[in-house]
């Protein structure tokens, strides 16, 4: 049995034996627990849960382009991967230049009016198409504004700053692991007071900080606001793959993911599906293969991360509040 696995099933259990009934931003309601963690082991294996399928290609294509500073869904697309574009489309279908059906409130409706559910797929298969293809429409279109990628790698300063108009946190991360180990201020961070509020989707995860002690490489990331049943999963497989490339680059060996999260929530229409998941059998966990080829944690390409021997549970759908 993975401990790195049960502990998180244990939580999707407390969270809807104990978790409070609130309202939230979507209008789907939660349970919702406040102030959790878990840790896990990264010597156990890679934490991809195996109790429903967690689609990997997703979570690296996803770093890669926090990793490039991007904050434009163009390259996810180019990669196959939808986790941002709600936040996107909703931009447009509410901008002067969308011309096509109704489209307030997609996400619920979506999930409950067959009919709508279609012209949703046909706007949204419409503005992918426009975002891959027209570069107007991408600039105009694609961006998320100021959250994690553009945050990490091009923070934006005031005058104050000598001479420099963005920071490279994680440059600056890197150089610093190899320079001062020790320091307590090894940190990431990806809340910007003045502009991540204006964001499509304000930073979910938004303070990170690395330790290291014993010759190995930890992390610590607080999540504001997780969403236990779609979002959290990718996010534990997410940091650490950051952790492993990261100590793969300043030569330490992986220690322990502790992930802290404040608004702990399952949302209602998630309910029948955590359960299901909670009723499967786990199995080993699988292996992480970065190519030691690879000299600079800007150079990864998807090639050069693997994972191997990934046995799992089918998929679990459920539908994504925005």
């Amino acid at each position: 049995m993975s401990q790195n696995e049960q502990q998180y099933l244990d939580l999707a259990q407390k969270i809807l034996n104990e978790g409070s009934l609130k309202g939230d931003r979507t209008g789907t309601g939660t349970h919702s627990l406040f102030g959790t963690q878990m840790r896990f082991d990264l010597a156990e294996g890679f934490p991809l849960l195996t109790t429903k399928k967690v689609f990997f290609g997703l979570i690296k294509s996803e770093l890669l382009w926090f990793l490039r500073g991007d904050n434009n869904i163009r390259f996810l697309l180019e990669h196959n991967n939808h986790i941002w574009d709600e936040w996107a489309f909703k931009k447009w279908v509410e901008s002067d230049k969308y011309t096509g059906p109704d489209m307030t409130d997609f996400g619920l409706r979506s999930q409950t009016d067959e009919n709508f559910a279609k012209l949703y797929k046909e706007q949204k298969d419409i503005f992918v198409n426009n975002i891959l293809h027209d570069n107007d429409f991408k600039e105009e279109f694609g961006y998320i504004g100021n959250v994690y990628g553009k945050l990490w790698r091009n923070w934006e300063t005031n005058s104050l700053t000598a001479g420099e108009e963005t920071v490279d946190q994680v440059a600056r991360l890197i150089d610093q692991i190899k320079e001062t180990p020790n320091s307590r201020r090894l940190i990431l961070t990806a809340w910007n007071a003045e502009t991540t509020p204006q964001a499509p989707l304000p930073s979910c995860h938004v303070l990170s900080q690395f330790y290291v002690a014993d010759g190995k490489l930890s992390l610590q990331m607080y999540q504001r606001s997780g969403d236990f049943f779609l979002g959290v999963p990718f996010n534990i497989a997410s940091y650490s793959l950051l952790l492993h490339m990261v100590a793969a680059q300043t030569g330490y060996e992986v220690g322990e993911f502790i992930h802290t999260i404040g608004d702990t929530h399952i949302y209602n229409n998630h309910v029948d599906q955590i359960n299901e998941q909670l009723s499967r059998p786990m199995h080993p966990l699988p292996k992480l293969w970065l190519n030691p080829e690879v000299k600079s944690l800007f150079d990864y390409t998807m090639d050069d991360i693997k994972i191997l021997d990934y046995n799992s549970e089918p998929a679990i759908k459920a539908p994504v509040a925005v």
